[in-house]
């Protein structure tokens, strides 16, 4: 579970060039701008990452003039994200800087003030989420199926200790696309679609998932892969195209490019190679494919890595680059698969509203 608002130490303070009231500090991998002289090495505080969304609290009303967000509502009113400040991917005086910090003297008596404690839920944060796009609507059959991995990705700054213990392994590397999230499966004979967080009606085509499914001939396909593979299986894909996003590729229809193929019979996401084989036997396309690495790298270098321009569309920044063993493992500090995003700090700064 990702902490929006934890208890950290200050790894390191450094200076931000031409800068007289500022400085950097380092928390986690993160580099945080903040007032000059305010913290020093080893100090405990409460760090809120990027897409945190702050209440509407006396403590947070200097972010009001940045970062208010107003409420988010359904078609019938119903608010489905309170009004809040957000924290986002910011740069102040050339340093690009991401999160907020806060005295542990904002946390409510009683508090725990151990290194990595959870206080999102104590400070009232929860996870900003852009408005659902248009035709992101339709008929919901319920939450997204527990008998299927959610598609979210951990972000590498919270994972040194996970780079350190896979320093020298070979890594393959993705870009990752800014689409809305989809997924696509067959269970006991069910074929069914689901957005990042939902089960959506596969009969009801006001959806753009649902009709991205039907042009694919999505359930045929799969239906078809069932009987020659002897297992269900489920597909996760980034949907892009014209309304989604802003359509940053240029597409000139909606379309969606695979990253996993799970065998859901096993609960087991497939390696690297049968997922390529897969998606060739379907006619499906995989997200951009960028080589592999061997992972001897820092935080900042691999966001350095991360920047660079899309494989789809070169006029544009792409989101960044997502990064998997050649064959699929589990890591005990994600808590799931070993896989790790780093976003393009550049993308961020000129796409992140």
């Amino acid at each position: 579970m990702r902490k929006l608002a934890s208890i950290q130490t200050v790894n390191a303070v450094e200076p931000i060039p031409n800068a007289d009231a500022i400085e950097k500090i380092r928390v986690l991998g993160w580099w945080v701008v903040v007032k000059k002289g305010e913290h020093q090495p080893g100090d405990k505080l409460v760090y809120c990452e990027i897409d945190s969304l702050l209440p509407e609290r006396p403590e947070f009303e200097f972010l009001r003039a940045s970062s208010f967000k107003p409420a988010q509502t359904d078609a019938t009113g119903a608010v489905t994200l309170p009004a809040g400040f957000r924290i986002k991917t910011v740069r102040l005086r050339g340093q690009v800087s991401q999160g907020i910090c806060f005295p542990l003297s904002i946390l409510p008596p009683g508090a725990p003030t151990e290194e990595g404690a959870d206080v999102t839920d104590l400070l009232g944060v929860i996870k900003w989420e852009p408005p659902l796009p248009v035709g992101m609507g339709g008929k919901v059959k319920g939450q997204f199926p527990g008998f299927l991995p959610k598609t979210d990705e951990t972000r590498v700054q919270i994972l040194e200790p996970v780079l350190e213990r896979n320093r020298g392994k070979t890594f393959y590397v993705t870009e990752k696309l800014d689409g809305t999230s989809f997924t696509a499966f067959i269970r006991e004979g069910e074929f069914g679609i689901c957005s990042r967080n939902l089960w959506m009606d596969e009969a009801d085509e006001s959806n753009v998932l649902v009709r991205v499914a039907k042009g694919l001939k999505l359930e045929e396909k799969l239906r078809a892969a069932r009987e020659r593979l002897g297992h269900d299986l489920a597909i996760q894909a980034e949907v892009i195209g014209p309304g989604i996003q802003k359509n940053k590729y240029a597409l000139p229809a909606v379309t969606l490019r695979v990253f996993s193929v799970l065998n859901v019979d096993a609960y087991r996401l497939v390696d690297h190679g049968v997922k390529l084989e897969v998606l060739s036997e379907l006619g499906l396309e995989p997200v951009p494919q960028l080589g592999t690495i061997v992972l001897d790298h820092t935080v900042d270098q691999l966001v350095a890595f991360s920047e660079g321009v899309s494989a789809l569309n070169p006029k544009v920044q792409r989101e960044g680059v997502v990064l998997r063993p050649l064959a699929e493992e589990y890591d005990e500090d994600i808590g799931g698969r070993l896989s790790f995003k780093v976003i393009n700090p550049k993308f961020l700064l000129k796409y992140d509203e």
